[in-house]
């Protein structure tokens, strides 16, 4: 698990960015919860789908902790 867990590293920081935005977009859009933030993501995104957002994340943390 800490293996994964590298707070000071800009690689970890932008994927926790991307999870947590993904996470953001699917809630707003799911339950109307945080709908000014979930549109505001999605205007700076270009409309990307949550889904690959989480990925995107996911991915970054996973190959960061791979390195």
């Amino acid at each position: 698990m800490t293996k994964y867990f590298k707070p000071k590293s800009l690689t970890w920081w932008a994927g926790i960015s991307s999870l947590s935005a993904g996470v953001v977009v699917a809630v707003s859009s799911s339950f109307g919860v945080l709908e000014p933030v979930g549109s505001f993501i999605n205007a700076l995104t270009g409309d990307i789908a949550p889904s690959i957002m989480v990925l995107y994340g996911l991915t970054a943390i996973g190959l960061r902790g791979a390195l």
